[in-house]
């Protein structure tokens, strides 16, 4: 019953994006509902596999959910600087949370920085709103960085996103 991490493939790309969008959509993260406008970016790992590594947890062959590596920054980082990775899209299906999912995409993620030539931390951005989201980053040893809060919608004021970073 282990939680096995690797490399998503092209035929789990359609249903990693839907496992994503459920997540957002079913926590209320998403202003606009099926209407948002991040919800297509959301559904589209296609894009972000081919800008960075889209990782994917099974067990027993069922996708469980994903998260996004990007090693060293391009077009689907947010806030990654010079020698940071940086985690994006993690999501879980609900079916499968509390099992330990997040954390092992999360320590993948991770692992993966460690590997990487050149990186000195991971950073993530997160919604207010993921508090269970915030306290698996704390206990895995990210810290609070509000200096680097950001807004990527700036007409709607509500949507400053959280930064966190981990020192490899």
């Amino acid at each position: 019953m282990d939680i096995r991490i690797r490399e998503a493939t092209p035929d789990e790309y359609a249903a990693l994006g839907e496992i994503t969008a459920r997540a957002y959509l079913d926590d209320g993260l998403l202003d606009y509902g099926e209407g948002d406008e991040y919800l297509p970016v959301l559904k589209d790992v296609a894009k972000r596999a081919a800008a960075a590594e889209v990782l994917v947890a099974v067990r027993e062959g069922r996708l469980l959910g994903g998260v996004t590596f990007v090693p060293d920054g391009g077009p689907v980082a947010d806030i990654a600087g010079p020698g940071e990775a940086e985690i994006r899209a993690l999501a879980v299906e609900h079916g499968a949370r509390g099992q330990g999912v997040g954390e092992a995409l999360v320590r993948a993620c991770i692992d993966r920085a460690r590997a990487t030539e050149g990186r000195t931390h991971v950073v993530l951005s997160s919604q207010r709103s993921m508090h269970t989201a915030h306290r698996l980053y704390e206990r895995l040893g990210f810290v609070r960085t509000p200096e680097r809060d950001w807004n990527p919608v700036p007409h709607l004021d509500d949507l400053t996103l959280l930064t966190y970073k981990l020192t490899l």
